[in-house]
């Protein structure tokens, strides 16, 4: 699926430059030095170049200020050959991320987070959705998993990641944004554990994006249901000695268990689909959004 995305991305972009238009372009600034964050940055550049679109990376200090940050999303804003621009979270406490977001133009807001977009989530209109959300929509189409008056069950509620996810889940499929129709439960880290497992056993479908490794087990899931692991975790591997990455899902304890490990298709998928689905927003900025565009 992700290679068939990605294909799709390069097609689109070489097409939109054959008409005589500008080569999209992703300015990504990057504040200190966190390791997951770089990880993250290089991922998106390396995905970026993959499909023929240019991105520059802009490099600032932990100490930097929010005033600095706010004069450099304002130039470009005002650059034309910059099509998306994209702030690396999480940023230095000193600084609210919140005001950086909504100092990015909301037409070239790559990660969906600024409040005009985030409003017309909410209002069922055309929008950037944020990455994490687009690709699991992606996976849930494209997979062809019914979402039409099924129960789904969200397990995280950030506002990067599962509200978006739920409200694309439970909007009306018939406005001009797409929509699930499915009856939504958010939980969240605080929900007790035995909650949780009565509302999975009873869902077609669940999601989960909580940073909690294991959350959920074999035995909290029904069968025929579709899981989708969107969590990341970096913990201790004892037989290795190394840090590893693992989802939210226990996986590895599912082996008995054969429609969980099936499902274990969605979680691998969606690690690239993130990345190709942020890169056809940064796409559609040049080819589509500027278009529909009516705030």
């Amino acid at each position: 699926m992700a290679k068939h995305i990605q294909k799709e991305i390069k097609q689109g972009v070489e097409s939109w430059i054959s008409l005589g238009n500008r080569r999209p372009h992703l300015s990504i600034i990057l504040v200190g030095d966190n390791p997951a964050s770089k990880t993250y940055v290089r991922n998106k550049i390396r995905a970026a170049s993959a499909v023929g679109i240019c991105s520059e990376l802009i490099l600032k200090p932990k100490d930097v200020s929010q005033e600095e940050l706010l004069d450099i999303t304002d130039q470009l804003n005002m650059d034309p050959r910059v099509s998306g621009i994209l702030v690396q979270l999480p940023l230095p406490d000193h600084v609210d991320e919140r005001t950086i977001c909504n100092g990015i133009s909301p037409e070239k807001d790559v990660d969906g987070f600024h409040i005009i977009n985030i409003g017309r989530l909410c209002l069922d209109q055309h929008s950037l959705i944020p990455a994490t959300a687009s690709a699991v929509w992606e996976i849930i189409t494209r997979t062809g998993i019914q979402t039409f008056g099924k129960n789904v069950v969200v397990a995280g509620r950030s506002k990067n990641v599962g509200m978006p996810i739920a409200m694309l889940l439970h909007t009306d499929g018939e406005h001009e944004r797409p929509g699930g129709d499915a009856t939504v439960t958010i939980a969240h880290r605080y929900t007790p554990k035995e909650q949780l497992k009565i509302h999975t056993q009873l869902a077609d479908i669940i999601i989960v994006a909580a940073g909690i490794p294991k959350l959920i087990t074999s035995d909290m899931v029904k069968e025929g249901a579709a899981v989708i692991d969107v969590g990341i975790n970096y913990v201790h591997d004892p037989v290795t000695g190394k840090t590893k990455l693992v989802g939210d899902v226990d996986f590895e304890g599912c082996h008995d268990n054969e429609h969980l490990n099936i499902s274990r298709k969605h979680a691998e998928t969606s690690r690239f689909s993130n990345q190709m689905n942020l890169l056809r927003r940064k796409l559609a900025l040049s080819l589509q959004f500027q278009e529909v565009w009516d705030p």
